[in-house]
């Protein structure tokens, strides 16, 4: 896995004993993917400019967005903010955004332009099938579609014609200005939040509450214990270190223990380990307690905007007509699917009309979903990264109901998924992490998205973009969406889980034309679509600029304790010899993959750790095929002086199996 790179931020892995725990800057924005470094010598104003013109004209920035403020743009492209309000300048004089002061720079009409040739960053569809294929070789073609455009769309039913539109609610006033504060008062001092009252607590730092778990990617749950090897008070960088003592395996047993992960007896503590992996695998773990957990996936609970969330639901129950608490449309309350069609375009770098997306439960849901529909479609079979997600793989393999191989293994290397492998596995469609794959880090390369798209015009395939923690970066430029360059053949799946909270169970979808209705209409009789309240909430929290402000409290924070978990594993770790360790995927997201070189199994490395009160998960459940023993470690939920405690642990685990 160690790969020669040409630049520092590309290096997906890392020997656990380097000392160098100082990380490069990436220079490049999550607005619109602009990369400072793209600009020709001299020019960046006019570059920028340029980039934005293009923006507004092709509805990526519709009439009516804010602008981020200069002064954070310029942090991101590392340049002088000059550069950003020179650029602003030029768009206003042309009469195409206004200055408001405090509210902003606005965008106040389109440039009346014929649409520009598609750069990186805008969705361009792809070049036509071939008009010819081997005989031998399964063909999915949607009716009156070109070839490459999907497989057998059956007739609509009756139901199906007729759109269930509900009771939108009602036009609502305009939002004020954000508190610009809200979103850092996470970092605030605990013992001033503690003296608020619980309705005004503002954004408080919490002990690390228990957990709940994701699809796979994160199922551990934490009761609050002391740090390991951590002293009282705070860690050197302010942070709050582990809460109290919670309960012991013991004082939670009892007479008659909660079934285990096939409906037996569940044998408490390590023993989750040692069992055969089944659907509740997740469930069990989530269920024992650990003094630290280092389950993946797990963001900072702690940090969740109260404050932020509390004003912007007061707001949406002032101004929500009678009709709104009534049933909606199951594709999702229009505002959130609105304010989910601007953070695609600003952030993920393709458009999508808010008719084009629906509102799930979260990852989970989608995939369920997604399976439920191509098995309607006549797809049995989708391949699956790996190693991979375990828990993407449940959902996926419960969806297409669970038939035999309906998630064949394809091998991930440094450049992403091996398009090759994928090939001759003859699946019909494909799921992918492209952004940062899950568990390795890696991101998709350029040379395999364009294989990848071919692949999927010559073979009429579908591509199931997992968009995990994609916005979760910290030494690599922004990575747009696979979607952006193969509209047509991708089915893309996003949600907040890792940016707010699991407990929200928010996403959403969008999914090629020809399956659409077939999603709604699984949507529907699923559950009749998510709660209309929250996400109405969450669509404030977009529109008002609080959910990237978050996103940028939760990246400096995620940062210090990736390095404090980085560090920590090179002093602890071996780096020769017997459990030579390597870690992987240090670039972005919210974990640190490890693999180790050694005759032991991981499983019992993850047991004898949770013997000494760590929770982590062993590769080895993400794996369909055999490979080197390995660990993911989750670093969100906890600061860094436990993050080093834990490691303590997990290496005095691993000297006993040496």
């Amino acid at each position: 896995m160690n790969r020669s790179k040409r630049r520092r931020s590309d290096r997906s892995t890392t020997p656990a004993a380097s000392s160098d725990s100082t990380a490069s800057t990436a220079s490049g924005a999550d607005f619109l993917q602009l990369r400072a470094e793209d600009a020709p010598v001299g020019g960046l104003s006019g570059w920028l400019t340029d980039h934005l013109r293009r923006a507004i004209a092709d509805g990526r920035l519709p009439v009516g967005t804010k602008l981020p403020p200069s002064r954070t743009l310029a942090a991101d492209l590392q340049v002088s903010r000059g550069v950003i309000t020179e650029a602003y300048r030029r768009l206003a004089e042309d009469g195409h955004v206004e200055g408001r002061g405090r509210a902003g720079t606005v965008v106040l009409t389109s440039p009346t332009l014929s649409r520009p040739a598609a750069d990186p960053g805008t969705t361009r569809r792809p070049p036509p099938a071939p008009a010819s294929r081997p005989e031998n070789r399964p063909v999915l073609t949607p009716p009156a579609q070109p070839p490459a455009a999907g497989p057998p769309v059956p007739p609509p039913s009756a139901a199906a014609t007729k759109r269930w539109t509900g009771n939108e609610p009602g036009p609502r006033k305009p939002t004020p200005p954000a508190d610009p504060s809200s979103a850092g008062r996470a970092t605030a001092d605990p013992a001033r939040s503690a003296s608020r009252s619980r309705l005004s607590t503002g954004d408080r730092v919490d002990p690390p509450p228990a957990t709940t778990a994701g699809p796979g990617r994160s199922a551990g749950h934490a009761t609050p214990g002391p740090a390991l090897g951590a002293p009282a008070g705070r860690s050197s960088n302010g942070e709050r270190p582990g809460g109290r003592t919670g309960p012991s395996g013991a004082d939670r047993a009892t007479d008659d223990p909660p079934p285990g992960p096939r409906g037996g007896r569940r044998s408490g503590g390590s023993g989750v380990f040692r069992q055969p992996v089944g659907y509740g695998v997740f469930d069990a773990v989530r269920d024992v307690p650990a003094r630290v957990d280092l389950s993946p996936g797990v963001p900072d609970l702690a940090a969740f905007p109260r404050a932020a969330w509390l004003r912007a639901e007061r707001q949406v129950f002032a101004e929500l007509p009678a009709a709104g608490f009534g049933y909606g449309d199951p594709r999702g309350a229009l505002p959130l699917r609105r304010a989910v069609s601007t953070w695609l375009a600003r952030n993920r770098g393709f458009v999508a009309d808010p008719d084009e997306i629906v509102i799930v439960a979260g990852t989970a849901q989608a995939l369920t979903l997604f399976g439920q529909v191509l098995r309607a479609h006549g797809v049995d079979r989708v391949a699956l990264e790996d190693p991979g997600s375990l828990g993407v793989r449940q959902h996926l393999a419960h969806g297409l109901g669970g038939g035999p191989d309906p998630t064949p293994p394809v091998p991930v290397d440094g450049d992403g998924l091996d398009v090759g492998a994928l090939r001759e596995t003859g699946a019909a469609a494909v799921c992918v992490t492209p952004a940062h794959q899950f568990p390795l880090g890696v991101v998709l390369s350029g040379a395999r998205r364009r294989e990848l798209a071919g692949w999927a015009v010559e073979r009429g395939g579908l591509v199931i973009e997992d968009d995990y923690d994609a916005e979760h970066r910290y030494d690599r430029p922004p990575v747009a969406a696979l979607r952006a360059v193969l509209p047509d053949r991708v089915w893309y799946a996003g949600s907040v889980s890792k940016l707010l909270a699991p407990a929200l169970r928010m996403g959403w979808v969008v999914v090629p034309a020809p399956y659409r209705e077939a999603v709604v209409e699984a949507k529907r009789f699923a559950d009749l679509g998510s709660p209309a309240l929250p996400q109405l909430v969450l669509a404030r929290l977009m529109e008002s600029g609080a959910l990237e402000r978050q996103l940028r409290l939760l990246r400096q924070r995620h940062r210090r304790r990736r390095d404090a978990l980085r560090e920590a594993l090179g002093g602890l770790l071996p780096a020769r010899g017997p459990g030579r360790a390597v870690v992987h995927g240090a670039a972005a997201g919210l974990y640190l993959t490890v693999t180790f070189e050694g005759g032991f199994a991981d499983t019992d490395l993850a047991a004898g750790s949770l013997e000494r009160g760590v929770k982590v998960q062993p590769l080895s459940w993400h794996r369909q095929r055999p490979g080197p023993p390995g660990l993911v470690l989750g670093y969100a939920a906890n600061p860094p002086d436990v993050l080093a405690g834990a490691v303590a642990e997990v290496g005095a685990a691993l000297r006993g199996l040496l």
